[in-house]
Parts: C-alpha cells; sequence; structure tokens
C-alpha cells in the first residue's frame, strides 16, 4: 500500500539525528534525554534509513525505519546479501493510520533495489511481524550460572593463558571483531546460520563504545582474553560486574555480554574463570544460540536456569534468488505452493531441487504441490533451526505429499543451531 494519505516517505539523513531520537523515545520510552542519546554513536547506516512525516510538518517524524545492508549474513552453507530492519518505531500519536505497513513494503522493494533476498530483525513485539511475513527463524538461550558450577573436563586447557583487562575499543576491537567474524564459519564446513557479525563500520563504532549512560549502574566494561602458546588469541568475553554487600556477605553478579570462543579447549578455560571471578555469586549471559558449548560444558544445566526466547526472525524476499542460495543438509526434490500477501512474485509454485551438501535449483512450475505453505513459515525454516515438519504438525503446512515433508524437513535443517549472540 502507499504511504497514508497526507503523509510523506522519505530519506532521512545524519543531519535528522535529533529527530529520529525524538521519535525513538516516543516509540520506545526510556529515562535518557535525547541530549545524552545524540551524544553516543549511532549504528544506523543513514543511506538506509527513512522516515514518514506530515504533509506540511517536514520536521515531525511520524514514523521511521532503517536498514543495516549486510553482505555476508550467514545461512545455511552460504553468506548472502540481507537487508536487516531496525529501528522501526511509529509515533503513539499517529498510530493506526497504515504507516507501519506502508514502511515495510518500502523497505522490502528497498530490499530488492540492493539485491537482498532476504530481510531479518529482531521483535521488540512478537505479534507484529509475523503478519507481514516473517517467521521466527531462530531462539536463544539466557543462563544464571552458579558461581563454582562444575564443568566437564576438555583435554588442552592446561597451555591456555587468560588475561583480564579494562575494555579499551582501540586496542581491543579488531581481535575481537575477528574472533566474533570467524566465529561464524565454525565448525568448519558447516557455520552457525544468523550468526550476524559487525559489518558497518557504524554497528562496530556503536558496539563497541562503553557509554556510561547505558552501564545500568554496572561497571565499566571488562575483557576477558584466552591465548595458546604462541600468543594467539582464541577466544574473548565482556563482562561487568555488580555488588552488594549482604548479612551473609559480598553479592555479586557477572553480567556477561559476549562470550565467544574458537576452541573446546579455549571455551571451556573462558567460562572456568568467568564462573569463579571473587565476590561474585552467579554468572549472567543472555542471547546464546541453544547449543552454545556452555550449555554441553555444563554438569548441572539445570542449576544455570536456562530461558529460551526468540532471537531472530527472517523474511523471504526474492524466493527464488533465496532458495537458490543456500546449502540444503539432504538431497530433496519438492514442489512448494506458497502464498504471500505482500510480495506477489514469489506466490505460486515452486520446484526446488538440491543434492545432499548442495545449493538448489528454483524454478517455477505447474506440476501439483507436495507442500502448501505461506511465505512465513518459509523464512521461519530458512536459517535450519525450525523444522518443516513441526511447522506442519502445528497445522501451518498443508501436506499432500508426507515422502515429500520426511526429505524436505532433513533437506531444509542444519546441524548447527542458527541465532545472533547481539541484538541490533
Amino acid at each position: 500500500m502507499p504511504v497514508p494519505e497526507s503523509y510523506l516517505l522519505t530519506p532521512v539523513g545524519h543531519e535528522r539525528l535529533d529527530d529520529v531520537v525524538r521519535l525513538d523515545v516516543w516509540a520506545f520510552p526510556t529515562e535518557r534525554s535525547v541530549e545524552a542519546l545524540r551524544d553516543l554513536p549511532s549504528p544506523l547506516s543513514w543511506d538506509r534509513t527513512y522516515g514518514v512525516s506530515p504533509v506540511g510538518d517536514d520536521e515531525l517524524l511520524a514514523g521511521f525505519h532503517g536498514a543495516y545492508p549486510l553482505r555476508a549474513y550467514p545461512v545455511p552453507g552460504a553468506e548472502v546479501a540481507c537487508g536487516w530492519l531496525t529501528w522501526v518505531g511509529v509515533h503513539p500519536g499517529h498510530r493506526r493510520r497504515g504507516i507501519l505497513r506502508s514502511m515495510i513494503e518500502h523497505h522490502f522493494a528497498d530490499c530488492l533495489a540492493h539485491g537482498e533476498t532476504i530481510s531479518g530483525l529482531m521483535a521488540a513485539e512478537t505479534p507484529i511481524y509475523g503478519r507481514f511475513g516473517y517467521g521466527m527463524a531462530s531462539t536463544q538461550v539466557s543462563l544464571t550460572i552458579p558461581r563454582g558450577a562444575a564443568l566437564r573436563p576438555v583435554p588442552g586447557t592446561a597451555g591456555l593463558e587468560v588475561a583480564l583487562e579494562e575494555w579499551d575499543a582501540a586496542a581491543h576491537g579488531d581481535v575481537v571483531a575477528a574472533l566474533h567474524r570467524d566465529y561464524a564459519r565454525l565448525p568448519v564446513g558447516l557455520g552457525r546460520p544468523g550468526w550476524a557479525t559487525r559489518e558497518t563500520p557504524e554497528q562496530r563504532t556503536a558496539r563497541e563504545a562503553d557509554p556510561a549512560p547505558f552501564r545500568g549502574g554496572k561497571e565499566s566494561l571488562r575483557l576477558l582474553l584466552v591465548r595458546d602458546e604462541h600468543d594467539t588469541v582464541l577466544a574473548y568475553a565482556t563482562f561487568r560486574r555488580t555488588m552488594s554487600w549482604e548479612r551473609a556477605g559480598a553479592e555479586g553478579t557477572v553480567h556477561v555480554r559476549e562470550a565467544v570462543a574458537l576452541s573446546a579447549a579455549a571455551a571451556h578455560r573462558m567460562w572456568s574463570v568467568l564462573l569463579d571471578l571473587d565476590l561474585t555469586t552467579r554468572v549472567q549471559v543472555p542471547n546464546l544460540p541453544v547449543d552454545d558449548p556452555i550449555v554441553s560444558l555444563l554438569v548441572d544445566v539445570r542449576g544455570a536456569a536456562p530461558d529460551y526466547q526468540d532471537n531472530s526472525w527472517i523474511r523471504i524476499v526474492d524466493l527464488p534468488g533465496a532458495l537458490a542460495r543456500r546449502m540444503y543438509a539432504g538431497a530433496v526434490d519438492v514442489v512448494l505452493e506458497v502464498t504471500d500477501a505482500m510480495l506477489p512474485a514469489n506466490a505460486g509454485r515452486w520446484r526446488v531441487r538440491a543434492g545432499a551438501w548442495q545449493q538448489a535449483d528454483v524454478v517455477r512450475t505447474d506440476d501439483e504441490p507436495h507442500l502448501v505453505l505461506d511465505v512465513r513459515e518459509l523464512g521461519a525454516a530458512h536459517l535450519g533451526s525450525v523444522s518443516l515438519a513441526s511447522l506442519a504438525q502445528a497445522g501451518l503446512i498443508e501436506v499432500r505429499s508426507p515422502e515429500a515433508l520426511r526429505s524436505a524437513s532433513v533437506a531444509w535443517s542444519w546441524p548447527v543451531a542458527a541465532g545472533a549472540n547481539w541484538v541490533f
């Protein structure tokens, strides 16, 4: 649909940062002032930011959205261009007028114009985006681990050295960025779908900043590094601590921001230190992929109070392009009948043929469909962590051929759980 009558959608540049922040604090209430937020590094890519204003009042933003132009977004067996939708907001005084829908439609057109076959997002409110064709494609787990929690032994930890330092973006940024990027390709030959890295300079600068207004009463950012005998960094963790004195003594929490390791031994060494810091009683870590090494290393994972939540949502924008660029974990020859209310070019019948561990040939067909589904379900399955069979069991896929469902469910799956470890 076009922008609602009496509104205009136009590009918004960095010179309008104050207007963007002012809308943002209306859409996402915060105790921080516009003046405080204005001075923080902005993660936005200002050539992909757009606003909706009332006709005749160009200075007021009634709506805003942006996109991160990711060019190496991991999907099963490949890295693809993805337009990551972000900073989506509508002023509460302009809701229920179709502004959000018009911005989403504009975003899809913008993605197609930039050669991006998929869009992704992290949902502030989960009920919103399914109606626009986004499917929940990965899950995350958060843990609260008691200090001293036992870990299963891993060989090779004895020769690893640990350093604890105050975070310094100039000194540590390159090392951390490289480790975070390398982790997207592990295990070798598989990689982790959905493990988005800080691709743009703006994203990286904003992520590496440690502004006092965002510490939430915690200490400044700390860094843990694990090195081998060759002085190669194999793992890092960024964290903050809080502490209070109670009748029984110190009550401290280690708030882990990120914890990334390139080997099992490095992961074990990193967590062993985080779980044994003085004057602490627990370690809290959010946004972990559900198969992160710590989940398997913990002797008592139940004692870490795992809390599961949605992580990444994926929207197929260019169906044949998206399905042809990822890899499939099993041989498949299936006809899909897809509905897509917002992007009619995706709708219809598509034959998907692929060998095991290969990319697919995707063509239109008049053949009878094996599976009938909406583009939302196709997006949910795209990173390999949501099973087509589970969606069928929920009644969200019409199964015309049980044999096709079996082979397609295997083909669309992936051995490594999808997920990103930061919100962006």
